[in-house]
């Protein structure tokens, strides 16, 4: 069971994900097939009710075309 913390942490990764994904003029479904996901998966990343492991995060990063170390 994730703690109000760790919610927020997720949410605060999920902004993160949606303020760069804006700032590269892309929207949920442009970056989703970027990343080989559908709408919905990245409306939940953005939303923080998922909890990427390393590799998702690789594969986000490299979607936005960052480093992974620019996501924290």
């Amino acid at each position: 069971m994730r703690t109000e913390e760790d919610k927020n942490k997720l949410r605060h990764l999920g902004h993160k994900i949606k303020t760069i994904r804006i700032q590269k003029g892309m929207n949920q479904t442009e970056f989703a097939n970027s990343i080989g996901k559908d709408q919905p998966c990245v409306n939940r990343l953005e939303n923080g009710r998922v909890n990427p492991g390393y590799l998702y995060l690789q594969l986000i990063a490299k979607g936005l075309e960052i480093e992974v170390k620019d996501l924290f």
